[in-house]
Parts: C-alpha cells; structure tokens; sequence
C-alpha cells in the first residue's frame, strides 16, 4: 500500500515569507512613488546629480554646489538687461519666498538663486545693484562663459544671444522655467511658465512631503 503524499505547505509559507521580505527590501532600497496629477511635468522621475561649477556671486565670492546644500533653491536663468520675463519672474519668486517664510514655524531654508546668462554685461556689481530690487536675500551668479554654458547645460537651460541693434545692445533669448534643486544640490523639479506664487508655493510643498 502506498503512502499518500501530502502538500509541503510549510515550505511554501516559507518561500512566500521570504518573497514577501525581498520585495519589501527593494521597494525600501528602489522608493519610487507615483508621481501625482499635480506635480506631473513638474516633478523629475528621478533626481539629477549636478557636476560641479566655478562661479562667483554679485558679492566676488566663489559660487560653488556648496552654496546649494543644505537649502532649497530656486534658480532662474537670465540676464539683468532683459526687458519683461526676467523681472515678472523675479518678483514673483519675491513673493513665493516671503510666502514660504510668513507660513513657516520653523527656519526658512529656501533660496533664490539668479544665474546670468549674459556674463559680459552682468558683472558682480551689476548683478548685485539689480537683485536689490527683488531682495537683499536673491543670490546672483555670472562667472566665465564657458562655466556659465556648463551649468545651463546641466538644466537643459538653454538661450541664444541675439544680434545687436546697437554696439553692446542685444538681447538674450533664454529658459523661463524655474528650476528647483534639493538640499543634497540634486535637480529635482521644473517649474514651467506662467508662473503664479500659489501655484508654485503649493506644488513646492507637495514635493518637500516627498523627501
């Protein structure tokens, strides 16, 4: 008479458990959320890593990924001669700033970073008797042109100068988005026109709940 064989249930609760475990590790290692409806074509999939850059700030000192750590920085490309998009959006991150610091119970840790695409003409000093328009806090940054294209690059922030009308006058043709950069100095949103501060303020929250 032959023995029945029975079912190893316990060796299949045992590879499930451990299933169960690995799929928990990689989803713990490999966190990607969905992105939501409101952060769609806003939010990167994936961080971008920024290489490092040479620059200086309006004030002559050295701008470096150091001076994106530890903050939140929205960084705007464009030029102190530009005649509309540059100063509407400047005011607007004027006003997403000190929306930000009003509402927080904390230490604010956002920044405006303003990066000239026009390092000829925008000098330190200029940069820095421009920015005080906006704020006293706004960082400006201009440098050498080959460092200039090798940040823009790294956002796909690209511009064309145009031809002058005039000896030394000319326009920039450039990005409007605004680009936001977490405090590990990683690429992670892109804000794209028309731009608004509750718009701006309230996606900015919905992706500081993700990190």
């Amino acid at each position: 008479m032959s023995e029945k064989k029975t079912f190893p249930y316990g060796t299949l609760v045992l590879f499930g458990s451990w299933g169960v475990l690995l799929i928990l590790m990689l989803w713990w290692m490999y966190p990607d959320k969905p992105i939501p409806p409101e952060l769609q074509g806003v939010l990167r999939p994936h961080p971008k890593i920024l290489q490092p850059v040479e620059l200086i700030d309006q004030h002559g000192r050295p701008f470096t990924l150091e001076r994106l750590r530890d903050n939140w920085s929205f960084v705007f490309f464009g030029y102190t001669y530009c005649p509309d998009i540059c100063p509407t959006t400047l005011s607007m991150l004027s006003g997403v700033t000190a929306r930000l610091r009003s509402e927080s119970q904390t230490v604010s840790r956002e920044q405006v970073v303003f990066v000239s695409v026009d390092p000829e003409r925008d000098q330190p000093a200029v940069l820095d008797d421009y920015l005080k328009y906006f704020s006293e806090a706004f960082v400006g940054v201009t440098g050498a042109r080959g460092a200039i294209d090798n940040l823009a690059g790294q956002f796909n922030a690209g511009y064309v100068r145009e031809a002058e009308t005039q000896p030394g006058q000319y326009l920039v043709s450039h990005a409007s988005s605004i680009f936001l950069v977490d405090p590990d100095a990683r690429l992670v949103a892109a804000f794209a026109p028309p731009h608004d501060v509750d718009t701006i303020v309230g996606q900015y929250r919905l992706i500081r709940a993700r990190y």
